[in-house]
C-alpha cells in the first residue's frame, strides 16, 4: 500500500500498520510527539490501522487537532484523579474545547483547594505513565459494564448511540472511560497542564436535568506555552466586563431585584446615552422614522405573529389563559408593534421603503444558567428597526442595513473582532418554522448573493434562523471565548401576510411588502460589555463617562480649576474637578486608575498665563496649552469619534 504524507512524499508497505508505527518509521522523534493521525482528512487515533492507500498527516501538539487529542487525554487523567479522591463522584462527559478541556461530574462543588489537590493527583497519574489501550464492547455488554461501575450518565450516553455505532473505551491502568478518542499513547506524554476553574453545568445543557459540577482546565505541549496562556488569562480577568464594569461603577446587580436585571449606574448611563444619541442621529440621517410603542401587549398580538406558538417559553406572560379574560406579555421584540404603525394609514408604492427605528426596551425569560453580567440579561435595550419595502427594493435596502452595521462597528473600533453568519432554517425540522420550503431556499440564496457581492466572508449555520426568516448574524466572542450575536439583519417574506400588510402598486392593486428586521448596533447593554472588554475600560475619549479631570496642585487654585471645568462643560465635555487636599501625584494616580483620558494640572503659572498643563493616556505629558486650544482639540476628537493609540497605559 502507498501512504502519501503531508509533504507529498510516499511510503510503501507490504502489510497493514498503525498510524503510530508509520510515525515511528518516519522518525523516532516524530513518534514521540505524535498525538493523532489524519487519514484522508479524518482525524483518527494513533492506534488506528492503515491497510490501504491513503493520504496521512501525523498530528502533533503544534496542530489544532493534535492539541485537541492531548487535551482530551488530559481530561481523562482529570477524571481518574477525581475518582481516586472522590470515589462517589459520577462521570458525565469530558471533551476538549478551544481553550483546553472540561469534565462534568455529579459531585459536591469543587473549591480552589480541591482543584489544587486534583492537580497534584494528576501529576502522580502522569508520572505513573500508564498506556492508554482502546477496546470495544457490544451494546448490551457496554451498558452492563458501565452499570456495574455505577456510572448512570455513561449508560445514558450508550443507550443514545445509534444501534450500529461502535462503542469504544479507553483503559489507562486502573481507570476506564467510555470514549471515541483519539488519545495519546500514554499519560506520560502530557507535559504541561493547569486546572483553571469549576462551575455548575446542567447535564446536556438543559435546565430540567441534573446540575453537575464542571471542572475547566487547559493543557499544552510545553511549559512555556502554558505560562503564556496563564498570563493571557490574567489579562482576561482584568478585562472581564463583569468585574471591571463594577469596579468602574458602570453597573451593578442586586439579588433582591433579580438575576439578569442589572442596574446601570450614572457613568454607565452616560455611556449608553452617548451611544443612543449617536445611533438615533445616524439613523435619522439614513431616512429612519422613530416610533415609540408599548412595553407589553395582549396575547392576541403574539398569536398573529406566531411568537405565542414558537416563542412563548421565552416570554414573561402576565396572567393565566385559563382564568383571565385578557392575558398580556412583556414584549420580546418590537416588530408586530411597528407593523401596526405601518398599517395605521394606507401606503402606496411611492411611500416605500418605510424605515422605522426605535430604541426598544425588551424582555426575554433567559435561563438562569445562561445569564452573565450585561451580555445576557432579562431586560435590555436594543437599536431595533424594521424596514417595510417593495420586493424590488429588498436587496438594496438589505445592503443598506449591512452598511449601517459596518459603519457602527468601524466607528466603535470593533469591525476586526466580528464574524458574519448566514443563519438558515433546518429543513429536517420544518415544524419549527412558518412558510414554504421554496420561500426559505429563495430568501437564503438572496442573502448569500448579497454577502458574496459585498465581499463579506461568512459561514452558514443551519437551524439558527428565526421561525419566520433567515438572517445575517454578526457575532463576536467575549474575553472567555464565548460567542454572542451582536447585530442581526433578517429577511422576512412571510409576516406581512400574517398581519395583512399591503401597499397599493402603480396599477392600483394591493401587494404584499417584504420586511427587514435589523439592529444597527444591537443590544446597548451587550455592546457596553463588549466595549469594556475590548478597551479594558480605556474607552475612546468620545465614549468616556469622564473625559477630563481638572487637578489643582493646591487649594489656592481651586477657583481657577472650577472656572476651567465650567468652560469645558459649556463645550459639552464631560469633566470633573478633584479639589481634595491631596498631593498632585496622588491625584494623577487616582485619575489614571479611573481611566480618565485627560488630566489638566493647574497651578500658579497656569492661572497667571491662562494655561493648562495637559497629561493624557495617549502621550503622557503633553505640555502646556491655552484652554481654548485644548478645548478645540478635545472637541474635535469627540466630534470625529477618533480612536487614538494609547502609548502610556496598558
Amino acid at each position: 500500500m502507498k501512504i502519501t504524507l503531508k509533504d507529498g512524499s510516499v511510503k510503501e508497505y507490504q502489510e497493514a500498520k498503525s498510524v503510530y508505527e508509520i510515525a515511528l518509521d518516519i522518525s523516532e522523534g516524530l513518534a514521540r510527539v505524535a498525538c493523532a493521525g489524519e487519514v484522508n482528512g479524518e482525524v483518527v487515533d494513533l492506534r488506528n490501522i492503515v491497510d490501504s492507500d491513503c493520504e496521512l498527516n501525523i498530528l502533533t501538539a503544534n496542530d489544532e487537532k493534535g492539541l485537541a487529542a492531548l487535551r482530551h487525554t488530559t481530561s481523562h487523567v482529570l477524571a481518574e484523579a477525581v475518582k481516586r479522591l472522590y470515589p462517589n463522584a459520577k462521570l458525565a462527559i469530558g471533551p476538549s474545547i478551544d481553550t483546553g478541556f472540561y469534565y462534568d461530574f455529579e459531585a459536591e462543588p469543587f473549591s480552589r483547594e480541591d482543584l489544587d489537590k486534583l492537580e497534584a493527583e494528576m501529576k502522580r497519574i502522569i508520572k505513573e505513565g500508564h498506556k492508554l489501550e482502546r477496546f470495544t464492547l457490544p451494546r448490551e455488554e457496554a451498558i452492563k459494564f458501565m452499570e456495574e461501575k455505577g456510572e448512570p450518565y455513561k449508560v445514558e450516553l450508550i443507550r443514545d448511540l445509534p444501534k450500529d455505532a461502535e462503542i469504544s473505551f479507553y483503559d489507562q491502568g486502573e481507570f476506564v472511560d467510555l470514549c471515541a478518542g483519539p488519545h495519546l499513547m500514554s499519560t506520560k506524554n502530557i507535559k504541561a497542564f493547569k486546572l483553571i476553574s469549576s462551575s455548575g453545568a446542567y447535564w446536556r445543557g438543559k435546565s430540567e436535568n441534573a446540575m453537575l459540577q464542571r471542572i475547566y482546565g487547559t493543557a499544552f505541549n510545553k511549559k512555556e506555552e502554558l505560562a503564556a496562556y496563564l498570563e493571557h488569562l490574567e489579562d482576561i480577568k482584568k478585562r472581564d466586563h463583569n468585574k471591571l464594569g463594577r469596579e468602574m461603577e458602570l453597573f451593578t446587580t442586586v439579588d433582591v431585584i433579580g438575576q439578569g436585571l442589572p442596574l446601570l449606574m450614572p457613568k454607565g448611563v452616560r455611556m449608553l446615552q452617548t451611544l443612543q444619541r449617536w445611533i438615533e442621529d445616524e439613523e435619522e440621517k439614513r431616512g429612519y422614522m422613530r416610533t415609540k410603542t408599548p412595553l407589553m401587549a395582549k396575547s392576541d398580538l403574539y398569536k398573529i405573529s406566531g411568537h405565542w406558538d414558537h416563542y412563548k417559553e421565552g416570554m414573561f406572560v402576565l396572567g393565566d389563559e385559563q382564568k383571565d379574560k385578557e392575558v398580556f406579555a412583556l414584549r420580546p421584540m418590537t416588530c408586530p408593534f411597528q407593523y401596526y404603525v405601518y398599517k395605521a394609514s394606507q401606503k402606496s408604492y411611492r411611500d416605500l421603503p418605510c424605515r422605522y427605528g426605535e430604541t426598544s426596551t425588551l424582555f426575554r425569560n433567559e435561563d438562569s444558567g445562561e445569564m452573565h453580567g450585561l451580555t445576557r440579561v432579562r431586560q435590555f435595550t436594543i437599536s431595533e428597526g424594521h424596514l417595510i419595502v417593495r420586493p424590488d427594493q429588498m436587496v438594496e435596502e438589505f445592503k443598506g442595513c449591512l452598511a449601517l452595521a459596518k459603519y457602527c462597528l468601524e466607528t466603535l473600533g470593533l469591525e476586526e473582532d466580528v464574524t458574519y453568519h448566514l443563519s438558515k432554517w433546518d429543513s429536517e425540522n420544518k415544524e419549527k418554522y412558518i412558510g414554504e420550503p421554496e420561500v426559505w431556499e429563495e430568501t437564503q440564496q438572496h442573502i448569500r448573493d448579497i454577502l458574496n457581492d459585498l465581499n463579506i466572508k461568512f459561514t452558514e449555520d443551519v437551524g439558527e434562523a428565526a421561525f419566520y426568516g433567515p438572517k445575517v448574524d454578526i457575532n463576536a466572542k467575549n474575553v472567555y471565548g464565548k460567542e454572542d450575536t451582536m447585530i442581526t439583519i433578517q429577511w422576512d417574506a412571510l409576516l406581512a401576510e400574517q398581519f395583512d400588510m399591503y401597499y397599493i402598486d402603480e396599477n392600483g392593486d394591493k401587494k404584499r411588502p417584504y420586511i427587514i428586521h435589523r439592529t444597527s448596533m444591537g443590544c446597548y447593554e451587550r455592546t457596553l460589555a463588549w466595549l469594556i472588554e475590548k478597551y479594558a475600560g480605556l474607552f475612546p475619549t468620545w465614549l468616556c463617562p469622564e473625559q477630563v479631570r481638572v487637578l489643582p496642585i493646591s487649594e489656592k487654585y481651586s477657583d481657577y480649576a472650577n472656572k476651567i471645568n465650567e468652560e469645558l462643560k459649556k463645550n459639552g465635555v464631560y469633566s470633573e474637578v478633584d479639589n481634595r487636599s491631596e498631593k498632585i501625584g496622588y491625584k494623577i494616580r487616582e485619575a489614571r486608575l479611573a481611566k480618565v483620558p485627560y488630566m489638566l494640572v493647574v497651578g500658579q503659572k497656569e492661572e497667571e498665563e491662562g494655561l493648562v498643563s495637559v497629561r493624557s493616556r495617549y502621550l503622557g505629558d503633553e505640555g502646556q496649552k491655552s484652554l481654548p486650544t485644548f478645548i478645540d482639540d478635545i472637541c474635535r476628537e469627540i466630534r470625529t469619534k477618533e480612536i487614538r493609540k494609547i502609548e502610556v497605559e496598558s
